[in-house]
């Protein structure tokens, strides 16, 4: 008895030269790695058009600059002062001190906003004559409105009531204050309380007006001027019908720009061959997944018939299992096998149990059920000889049946 080997198909659903010894071409052929570039080429052009289109789509909008009544940001105050204008308020935004005192020695009463104070110089702001509201927790904070005392612990910013009797914040009812807690000096009004004590709202007379220091301009903001009475806190404090000098931060260059070298930018100081280097390594990149990604042809596959003679793979495997003593594994194969030669022959179901099996096999030949329960159900062989008196009986027994 022999075996024949089949050979499998070619992957790729491609069969094999059916004559021995044929063979695939491993490399790719002239109509396949061009398919492959296009594909390729196809697959940078869209990444290049996606990236585009991301920077086209992408609005060009600078950094949010909080309480600036030029930024429509959420963080930006451009509806307050659009409110104001509307009413008739004059606002202009400045960022200097130099330009905010121009704006006082014009004459006119004018009412200073000051929301940062990081460059500028708060003697001279100090100095601007007229009303001051003065938001949030700024540098010189003690010059610009003496008397005010500032406490350690802060208030969380949230819809306040102002439990106090200055006209600007009772008409307005609740309003979104926090922030910095302050302390009024003598003869000053406290707004909108901190549950620790303290006041997010102060306002006191000064030798040139009045200066009010509120400690959070959230409520100023695009994004809380429609809730609670913000808005109407914000037009009592400072839509009075006088003109409204805005001071805000100025406007840093860019960082690719260094001193003394105005108007070039980062890659124009770079040197000359980092360009080159750029190009370079991008046709690097190319090449290689060109290279990586052209694609492969089909593996070599041959139709060699092999022909494997059955007692070869027996003998083989009766080897193994005495070289390593596998009494027990063998003895299990053989009875296995027996198991499921006899079983449909005895007219019994798949997986029948070994009662059954015996009990059937017992009447079928008139051997003793003990005797037939033991070869195929019972413990391993002790030594070799064991092993083949149990292959002779199982197949003693195999013959019976069939002859049967």
């Amino acid at each position: 008895m022999s075996v024949v080997m089949r050979p499998t198909a070619a992957p790729g659903g491609q069969r094999a030269d059916a004559t021995p010894g044929g063979s695939q071409p491993t490399s790719p052929t002239a109509r396949s790695a061009w398919t492959a570039s296009r594909m390729i080429v196809l697959l940078g052009a869209i990444l290049i058009l996606v990236a585009v289109v991301g920077v086209l789509i992408t609005p060009s909008q600078g950094p949010s600059r909080p309480l600036d009544p030029a930024d429509t940001s959420p963080a930006g105050s451009k509806a307050l002062a659009e409110l104001l204008r509307s009413r008739g308020v004059q606002v202009d935004r400045v960022d200097s001190v130099q330009a905010a005192s121009d704006m006082a020695a014009r004459g006119g009463n004018r009412l200073l906003l000051v929301t940062d104070t990081t460059y500028f110089d708060e003697g001279s702001l100090s100095r601007i004559p007229g009303d001051r509201l003065v938001v949030g927790d700024v540098f010189g904070l003690e010059t610009l409105a003496p008397g005010v005392r500032t406490r350690p612990e802060g208030a969380r910013p949230r819809s306040r009531e102002p439990e106090c009797q200055l006209p600007a914040a009772r008409l307005a009812g609740s309003a979104y204050m926090g922030g910095v807690v302050f302390d009024a000096p003598t003869g000053g009004t406290g707004c909108y309380p901190a549950s620790g004590g303290g006041h997010t709202l102060v306002s006191y007379p000064n030798a040139g007006g009045v200066t009010t220091v509120v400690g959070d301009g959230s409520f100023m903001t695009n994004l809380r001027l429609a809730e609670d009475g913000n808005a109407a806190l914000a037009l009592n404090l400072i839509g009075t019908g006088r003109p409204v000098t805005w001071l805000i931060r100025p406007q840093l260059p860019p960082v690719t720009e260094l001193p003394g070298e105005r108007g070039q930018s980062m890659y124009d100081l770079m040197p000359d061959n980092i360009r080159w280097t750029i190009y370079m390594a991008i046709i690097a990149v190319a090449v290689t997944a060109l290279w990586r990604g052209r694609r492969l042809g089909p593996v070599v596959a041959e139709r060699l018939p092999v022909i494997v003679r059955a007692a070869e793979t027996v003998e083989g495997r009766g080897r193994l299992y005495r070289a390593r003593r596998a009494r027990q594994r063998a003895a299990d194969a053989l009875r296995a096998g027996t198991i499921d030669r006899l079983t449909p022959r005895l007219g019994l179901a798949w997986g029948a149990g070994p009662q059954e099996v015996v009990a059937a096999l017992a009447a079928r030949t008139g051997q003793d059920s003990h005797q037939v329960g033991a070869a195929l159900y019972g413990p391993p062989p002790a030594d070799d000889a064991a092993l083949v008196a149990l292959a002779g009986y199982l197949d003693f027994i195999e013959r019976q049946v069939s002859e049967l």
